[in-house]
């Protein structure tokens, strides 16, 4: 299985191989990597507080949210990789303006940032919704599951390489601009190579052919024919929306339960985030295989009903390594039941809808992360930290059991219902 594994891999396509490019340089610059650790870094030592930061971070997830269904239309539209490439300009633009605030008048900074994350996350948006639209259109259903295992590992592994350069670059950079580490000069130098970086991804994109939106192997003569499966698109963002709960959660607070809530020091908190990234990868890697024995729908739920059961650590054992176990448990699940559940849902509906589905439950994902951030703070105050983690494994596993209740029996768009002659899943 490991020789096919690897013989698959290597079967993928010129233009498969160009997006990763891309996808590694969105994991390393924006998606966990440099600009997570340093971005705000950069706006304390603007002199902002937690209050705006927040309101900083929620406007981004809020953007991303926003922007998915449009994102679908337009991927539609234009095609995945022309929608992609205007992602990226609009992300990297946007966080190299956000960089450049500095450079403002005081009164003027705020403003600026939130508009510039804004776009920023907007382009993410952009970007996100057509990666799997443009890989099914350029996969056949043989080599599609390590297509999208091999992304899923390429963003923690990216993510990773990316965050140990946000440590180090600014150190690099304070001597020979004459700042030290508490001005915002050696930070906002990193963050525009980050955002040169990413722009750079549009080289590789502009070198892809252009592809029918249609997947290879599973278009039928009909599948433009028919309604909007709305039903499927309704209930599988539902179980996204769910389901990512516990992931945001983690995500999100982890950090700020180790540091105030246990005292871990910052070093140790580092090294346990490094060590969640670098489980993701060999995860997401997995996924193929687990998929091979027990199929995309079995490998979603379980994976995910794991990552449910491994917030309980997290929630009702207050020490460091419980925690830290819990979160490399959270991050290594969510990565690979990232994968199950996009195959899944894609072939769920015909080619034509892809795009919205892709749509729908990136900005299920969105909301979901927006509205717990939003929540947290006002959970953590009243109730605590084990409250909210509780509360986010519960949704996780509420996701799992809406899954497999609603889904157990259903088929791929692109094979007929054996009594009706049409979809089954497009019946819902």
């Amino acid at each position: 299985m490991g020789i096919a594994y690897l013989r698959a891999l290597r079967g993928l396509g010129r233009d498969v191989r160009l997006f990763f490019i891309t996808a590694a340089l969105v994991g390393f610059t924006l998606f966990g990597g440099i600009s997570s650790v340093l971005q705000n870094l950069f706006l304390l030592r603007l002199g902002y507080g937690p209050e705006f930061i927040g309101l900083f971070v929620s406007s981004g997830m809020l953007a991303l949210a926003l922007v998915c269904l449009p994102a679908g239309v337009l991927g539609a539209r234009w095609g995945s990789r022309r929608t992609m490439m205007l992602g990226l300009a609009l992300a990297g633009t946007g966080s190299g303006m956000v960089a450049l605030a500095e450079l403002l008048p005081p009164g003027a900074r705020g403003a600026w940032l939130i508009m510039s994350n804004i776009a920023t996350w907007s382009g993410q948006a952009l970007y996100i919704v057509n990666t799997s639209p443009f890989l099914m259109a350029r996969t056949g259903p043989a080599e599609r599951a390590h297509a999208f295992s091999a992304q899923g590992a390429l963003w923690p592994l990216a993510a990773f390489a990316g965050s140990l350069a946000g440590g180090v670059l600014p150190g690099l950079l304070a001597g020979p601009l004459g700042a030290g580490l508490d001005h915002p000069a050696p930070y906002r130098a990193t963050l525009l190579i980050s955002a040169a970086l990413l722009l750079s991804g549009l080289f590789a994109l502009a070198a892809v052919q252009e592809a029918p939106e249609a997947a290879r192997g599973d278009e039928r003569p009909d599948a433009r024919s028919g309604p909007p499966p709305l039903g499927a698109i309704v209930l599988v963002s539902l179980v996204v929306l769910l389901q990512v709960s516990g992931e945001g959660v983690a995500r999100n607070f982890v950090n700020i339960y180790l540091d105030a809530r246990l005292g871990v020091p910052t070093a140790q908190i580092g090294t346990l985030l490094a060590l969640a990234q670098l489980a993701a990868a060999p995860a997401a890697l997995a996924t193929p295989l687990l998929a091979a024995r027990w199929g995309q729908r079995r490998t979603y739920a379980l994976t995910a009903l794991a990552m449910g059961l491994s917030m309980l650590p997290l929630a009702l054992v207050p020490h460091w390594g419980a925690a830290g176990l819990g979160f490399v448990g959270v991050m290594a699940l969510a990565s690979a039941s990232r994968p199950a559940i996009t195959v899944f849902q894609l072939e769920l509906v015909r080619p034509r809808w892809r795009p919205t589905m892709a749509a729908a439950t990136t900005m299920a994902v969105g909301l979901s992360w927006a509205g717990l951030a939003l929540g947290a703070g006002f959970i953590i105050t009243a109730l605590g930290f084990t409250a909210l983690f509780l509360i986010g494994a519960g949704l996780t596993l509420a996701g799992v059991a809406l899954f497999w209740l609603c889904f157990r029996r259903a088929r791929p768009a692109s094979e007929p219902h054996p009594a009706l002659g049409v979809p089954a899943a497009e019946g819902l």
